[in-house]
């Protein structure tokens, strides 16, 4: 018996903190949202499309949110003398913000895309778009490749 409510307290405190945790976690996860609502292009609502937005941060300390990779590729091209700090995707299950670079990206596939005819979608691990693919099709693909398929989208609609 006694056991038994160590267990279920042991139990409760696990969940306990674990819903805290996650709390926390996704109040950070969100902040890059409150400052920065609507995309500095389209303006689409950035909490919308947490899913796919992006934060391009520039070493002068501007930073700039964007719905999805279209509109971060517009940014960045617009603004060819800048230096580039860092360039945060959010994943597409968790909307955590990691780097893009270092993401797992995904091209292609039924699931619509932001802002874009072939879509590009990022992921925190292989496992999380090994499932997407399984469930919506695509492929895996290195961020140089998602990268140029979206500047060459963009070329082709500025023309």
């Amino acid at each position: 018996m006694m056991l038994r409510k160590q267990y279920i307290c042991s139990a409760f405190l696990l969940v306990t903190m674990l819903l805290f945790n996650n709390t926390v976690l996704a109040g950070e996860t969100q902040k890059d949202i409150n400052d920065h609502r609507s995309c500095g292009y389209c303006g689409m609502d950035r909490k919308a499309y947490g899913f796919s937005r992006m934060l391009v941060q520039y070493e002068d300390g501007t930073v700039v949110g964007t719905c999805s990779l279209h509109c971060a590729v517009v940014e960045l091209d617009a603004n060819p003398g800048k230096t580039v700090k860092v360039l945060l995707v959010a994943d597409r299950y968790s909307r955590t913000l990691l780097d893009a670079e270092k993401a797992i990206w995904v091209m292609g596939g039924k699931k619509r895309g932001v802002m874009t005819e072939q879509p590009k979608w990022a992921f925190q691990s292989k496992e999380g778009a090994e499932v997407f693919i399984k469930a919506n099709g695509g492929k895996i693909v290195t961020w140089a490749e998602a990268l140029a398929a979206a500047r060459e989208e963009a070329t082709r609609r500025s023309q």
